[in-house]
């Protein structure tokens, strides 16, 4: 009799280690499933919001070449796609509204690729070929002569390139592009004079700012 309780103890014990197994692997298991769960929710979160943020940059990218079409800029399709994708990735970079940098354009050559000023200043952003030439030097960007200022995606990229080092010497957007008009030793100078700063060109920008504001939301609706 005293065997067979020992017998009955021992099945018992086997039965509860076998329990306790299955339980164990039961619960690894609910575990493991319990994070893929949640991984895999993560996943698809973080997927449809990069999904979104790739819609709203091609919403954005849309408008931004809708808006210089309107300004019938006599340029064929691949160089308006490609003056976008520049101005909507440098403004991007920059924390600028890239429609701040088509008013830009505008006040300067009202989006005339072949614009020459008086003083010889050239392009969509009206450079000097001196200034264009320093310019390509120090970013590395391809200079054949004055004629690449004629090429709209140079232009662009050495107008930026300038204005983005103002921008970063007077810690002011404003300030920046009234030096990109007046000149930047120009403007430290009446700065240092305490002489008020000039304020025609910029109003000539803001100005067309808001009309180009306007245009987006009009293409928006």
């Amino acid at each position: 009799m005293a065997l067979g309780v020992k017998a009955g103890k021992k099945t018992g014990i086997r039965l509860s280690l076998s329990v306790t197994f299955f339980l164990l692997v039961l619960y690894t298991a609910q575990t493991a499933l319990t994070i893929y769960l949640v991984v895999d929710k993560f996943k698809k979160a973080e997927l449809i919001r990069e999904q979104r943020l790739r819609i709203g940059e091609l919403e954005e990218k849309v408008r931004l070449l809708k808006v210089i079409k309107e300004f019938k800029v006599g340029l064929k399709e691949a160089e308006v796609r490609e003056l976008t994708n520049l101005i909507w990735s440098k403004s991007r970079a920059w924390g600028i509204d890239p429609l701040l940098i088509l008013a830009l354009i505008k006040t300067e050559s009202s989006f005339f690729w072949r614009a020459e000023s008086d003083r010889g200043a050239r392009g969509l952003m009206q450079i000097l070929p001196s200034t264009g030439e320093w310019l390509a030097r120090r970013r590395g960007i391809r200079w054949t002569g004055p004629y690449s200022l004629y090429h709209p995606t140079t232009n662009v990229k050495l107008g930026l390139a300038y204005l983005f080092e103002l921008i970063l010497k007077f810690k002011d957007v404003k300030k920046a592009i009234v030096a990109y008009n007046l000149g930047e030793n120009e403007l430290r100078l009446r700065l240092r004079k305490g002489e008020r700063i000039p304020t025609r060109y910029l109003n000539s920008v803001m100005e067309n700012y808001r009309l180009i504001l306007d245009m987006a939301q009009k293409i928006d609706s």
